[in-house]
């Protein structure tokens, strides 16, 4: 019932605890059991994985439960917060309903009633089952919830990111989430035509963009390139109050008030969405380039043996100006040169590997993260060519199904994501 959900156990007695810990990983859930205020107050404010809920006895021995979630709230919106109380102390929990906690039940408790408060408060996965869209990371996986969230709302998105980051794969998928998604997805980029030429493409009636979108979403790519005179035609678009299609835009990430009138940069920027640059992703670094190199193999003549382990290392600790345009032109390059039967550092970067090392970085990658990283796009790929299986995944890897299973605990892989 908790099948991918990441849950933070905050209870100090030991037997409680381990008793619910097993319980809640019998049910599938990933959980992060604390025993003091203390610990808990670092995991949660800055997690490694977003938790999906926190079940938090209310008496710890450095504080209180009360206590850890206000301090929270101070800083953030905390997950969703299942308090464990005796009678004694219904009124508190009643109090933290009312300050926003999710739910709360009464010791002593059925773990059947624990398991139902948590699938109660979780909100639904997003498009559980089809596998990764974007890349890997668990920066990807934050960037898909934001965009659940911001997929079930009907105010203009404004998307952030340097060139090449995906902009408009993102805007798509935030289409495809929502419930605006059987109506048309149509773009413009700004940059390509004058302003009036822009001004009849998107609001001639009957044919104009805004028209053909419908009730759909149209994107407006490089929204600093428009005209005072197209941001006073979408300011009245967006006044007019006659429906349509929902707004999306795309800008840098040095985005700023002085790049548009006020009135509509402040129109525009209520629902912002960063995406991460690709340096700052090395696990989608090795994740699209396996994905792109699958694609691009199985249109050769002669098909190469796969990416070499240097290769990987040399693309993970490269900077990616040009973010995935750049790195799915290297790889093409690299796949149209290469003179061996495996792609190698110098086939990606012509220029010397020297090169292609962050400037900031003058120490090597442990040999632990590279074979992590390696066996990571391994299993990722083979679970998803087997369609979560973890049975035939390993028979494709030649592994036991058991080694298998360890390794994917050991690096956090969902056979459901």
């Amino acid at each position: 019932m908790l099948e991918g959900r990441h849950i933070a156990l905050i209870e100090d007695d030991e037997i409680m605890g381990a008793s619910l810990l097993q319980r809640l990983e019998l049910e599938g859930a990933r959980v992060v059991w604390h025993k003091t205020l203390h610990r808990a107050l670092g995991a949660l404010r800055t997690p490694r994985i977003p938790f999906d809920a926190v079940l938090c006895d209310i008496r710890l021995p450095d504080g209180s439960g009360e206590d850890l979630f206000l301090r929270l709230c101070d800083h953030g919106h905390p997950p969703p917060f299942v308090f464990m109380t005796g009678a004694g102390a219904t009124d508190q929990a009643v109090r933290l309903l009312r300050s926003g906690a999710a739910d709360y039940v009464l010791k002593p408790f059925e773990i059947t009633d624990i398991i139902s408060r948590l699938v109660q408060v979780t909100a639904p996965l997003p498009d559980a089952g089809t596998g990764a869209w974007f890349g890997v990371s668990q920066a990807c996986k934050a960037l898909d919830a934001d965009l659940v969230r911001v997929a079930a709302r009907d105010e203009p998105v404004l998307l952030l990111g340097e060139a090449g980051t995906g902009k408009r794969a993102v805007a798509q998928r935030l289409h495809r989430l929502s419930d605006r998604c059987a109506a048309p997805f149509v773009t413009c980029d700004l940059t390509r035509d004058s302003a009036n030429v822009l001004h009849d493409t998107l609001f001639t009636p009957q044919t104009g963009l805004f028209a053909r979108a419908g009730e759909g979403v149209i994107l407006l790519e490089q929204i600093t390139a428009a005209s005072d005179a197209l941001q006073s035609a979408l300011l009245a678009r967006m006044w007019s109050g006659n429906g349509g299609p929902r707004l999306v835009v795309t800008a840098g990430p040095d985005f700023s008030p002085s790049d548009l009138r006020p009135d509509l940069y402040f129109h525009l920027s209520v629902l912002p969405v960063t995406i991460p640059p690709l340096r700052a992703r090395p696990d989608d670094v090795s994740w699209l380039l396996a994905r792109l190199f699958d694609g691009m193999n199985a249109r050769r003549a002669q098909p190469l043996r796969g990416v070499s382990a240097q290769a990987d290392t040399a693309a993970r600790v490269y900077e990616w100006p040009g973010n995935g345009r750049e790195l799915r032109s290297r790889l093409m390059r690299a796949m149209a040169v290469a003179e061996g039967d495996m792609l190698f550092p110098t086939d990606l970067f012509p220029e010397g590997v020297g090169d292609a090392r962050s400037p900031n970085d003058g120490s090597f990658v442990p040999l632990a993260e590279t074979r992590d990283a390696a066996e990571r796009v391994q299993i990722e790929r083979a679970l998803a060519h087997c369609n979560g299986s973890l049975t035939a995944a390993a028979k494709l890897l030649q592994v036991g199904r058991s080694t298998l299973w360890d390794k994917m605990q050991k690096l956090g892989i969902d056979p459901q994501s």
